[in-house]
């Protein structure tokens, strides 16, 4: 098999003060940023619901989430939707604040690079990687929706 055939495609999702690498196949589509719908006792890095295709999915700001800002800058903000890992029916998809359009990217190996010792990664952080010089995180998205979840339940 060749390089080219191990390429895989992904989106690099820019969040205040950093960016996220998801396989592009997690993305289910990418909305304009409407004000979310609050959720009574959630952790500020819940932002609130929104509506989409008859589900109110919770919305998640990354930055606030992993402790990079408090600050989500709403300009020219856009959700990309997530389908979920986890197999809850009750959370099919789970939304992730983006600043602007996610991109398209190409993973090669040779061009993605582990940049971390296991140790440092906080929960709901898989892997900081490099691509192509680009710095992002991968999310650990199955964390990341228990933990949505979780708050979700303790919130209600």
């Amino acid at each position: 098999m060749s390089d080219t055939q191990r390429d895989i495609r992904g989106v690099m999702i820019t969040v205040n003060e950093g960016r996220l690498l998801l396989p592009n196949a997690s993305v289910a589509e990418v909305i304009t940023y409407s004000d979310p719908e609050p959720v009574e006792n959630a952790p500020d890095w819940l932002l609130g619901r929104i509506r989409w295709r008859g589900w109110r999915l919770p919305l998640l700001s990354f930055s606030r989430f992993a402790g990079w800002s408090k600050e989500d800058g709403q300009l020219g903000a856009k959700v990309a939707v997530l389908k979920a890992l986890g197999g809850n029916p009750k959370l099919p998809y789970f939304a992730v604040l983006s600043q602007g359009f996610p991109r398209l990217v190409t993973v090669s190996r040779s061009g993605l690079a582990e940049a971390h010792d296991i140790k440092e990664l906080p929960l709901g952080i898989h892997s900081r990687v490099t691509l192509n010089d680009d710095g992002a995180v991968v999310p650990d998205l199955l964390s990341l929706e228990l933990l949505i979840d979780k708050a979700l339940n303790q919130a209600a």
